[in-house]
């Protein structure tokens, strides 16, 4: 049977599934409806949005390691219900306090604050929760669709967003994402399985927990590198993040219509990859199609700070760069299920909520670091800088067993997680 068939067939994956798109056409319009909130009708001036800004991200690198702990201690299933009613309970909110004239700046930063917490509790305990659903090739098969959600509603909401911000203002925006959280936790609450806690054989206390779940990551080879990988490119991504704009602005002057597509032709791709991850895995191989996708996305970042020329030849330069998000997904869904398939049950929590967290925490550093940068050596320079490390980030896959692996390992033996299937 056909994995595209299997998984038609598995109601608590489709209720999952289900679920959690239309929470994420939700999320993306509250995306752009709560700081559109702070400026339309607040008038928050630049300080206080790059503060709302903060408040969104902290809860990821602040809570995050805490949220996988609980994530492994407390039933997954009732974490994410709960985590979505609250999610729609502080959003609500906003709009209440705004038609009652009581609307000020500090609720808005509690909202993205507690908001963000949530989050981090719900994916942590989501992505824990997945492989009791689905499992092997039909792991990766769920995490490509749920990808493909992400990428169209990424694609799709700031447009969405706009237009309901128009109609119905910012506040009342904002109801959309609440409903789209309650959909999420009735279609979870409609899931037939149940699994307890994995519980550990000595409960230890949360810090030593927490310990527990990094020491994981840095001894299994495969964990150690996708970590490594995702820290490192974090890093020198947000560079590119935070100067894109600017340089294709200012030193390209391609201007904000060609700016948008540039970055629309990324969004599309990133879509396009979503589709090709389980055909090009099955064909060539977990291992191969990874270092493959991941060595070409690399080099083609070289074509940013080479843009040069008439208009049409660095808007195709960047278009080109653009186009080769597609082995983004095809990237990080392979290494979310390996993590889910080699790590032990009862460490999932904390395995996927370190990785998150490592990657996350040096995103805002690397911002810092590209803007004081091109202050002093310009933009051009600093994003060959950015390129380079790209480049670089792949010798964490590169040194790893992970050229080694074809098939999707067995079940983990061992708190290790070692006793995976290599297939030369």
């Amino acid at each position: 049977m056909r994995v595209q068939q299997w998984l038609r067939q598995q109601p608590d994956f489709l209720k999952l599934w289900s679920g959690q798109t239309i929470s994420q056409f939700g999320s993306g319009i509250t995306g752009s409806a709560l700081p559109l909130t702070a400026v339309l009708v607040l008038e928050a001036p630049p300080f206080q949005m790059g503060l709302l800004v903060a408040a969104e991200a902290l809860p990821f690198a602040l809570f995050g390691l805490f949220a996988g702990v609980w994530g492994d201690r407390l039933r997954r299933r009732p974490l994410m219900i709960g985590s979505d009613v609250g999610r729609a309970v502080l959003l609500v909110s906003i709009p209440v306090a705004a038609m009652l004239g009581r609307l000020q700046i500090g609720q808005l930063f509690l909202v993205a604050a507690l908001t963000g917490v949530l989050t981090v509790l719900f994916d942590v305990a989501y992505q824990s929760f997945l492989p009791g659903l689905v499992s092997g090739e039909r792991l990766l098969a769920a995490n490509s669709r749920l990808a493909a959600s992400a990428a169209t509603a990424e694609i799709v909401t700031p447009g969405l967003a706009g237009v309901l911000v128009q109609l119905v203002s910012a506040p009342l925006t904002l109801l959309v994402d609440a409903v789209s959280f309650l959909c999420s936790a009735g279609s979870i609450a409609l899931i037939r399985r149940e699994a307890a806690p994995v519980r550990s054989p000595v409960r230890g206390t949360v810090v030593r927990d927490i310990a527990e779940g990094l020491t994981t990551v840095a001894r299994h080879p495969l964990l150690r590198a996708f970590a490594g990988f995702s820290v490192t490119r974090s890093f020198f991504g947000n560079w590119i993040g935070a100067l894109y704009a600017l340089y294709v602005l200012h030193d390209l002057a391609l201007g904000p219509v060609l700016l948008g597509v540039t970055v629309g032709i990324g969004g599309l791709s990133n879509l396009l990859g979503t589709f090709l991850v389980g055909p090009l895995t099955r064909r060539c191989g977990i291992g191969p199609i990874v270092l493959a996708t991941v060595l070409a996305g690399s080099l083609t970042v070289f074509l940013i700070p080479l843009a040069h020329g008439p208009l049409l030849m660095g808007f195709g330069m960047l278009a080109l760069c653009q186009a080769f998000d597609a082995g983004q997904p095809i990237y990080e869904v392979n290494a979310l299920t390996l993590r889910q398939s080699i790590t032990p049950p009862r460490l999932l929590g904390r395995v996927n909520a370190a990785m998150q967290v490592l990657e996350g925490g040096v995103g805002p550093l690397g911002a810092i670091v590209a803007g004081l940068l091109a202050s002093q050596i310009g933009v051009r320079p600093t994003l060959f800088g950015a390129a380079l490390g790209c480049c670089l980030s792949i010798a964490w896959l590169l040194s790893s067993p992970l050229h080694n692996l074809r098939t999707m390992p067995a079940a983990p033996v061992g708190d290790m997680g070692l006793g995976t299937r290599w297939d030369p």
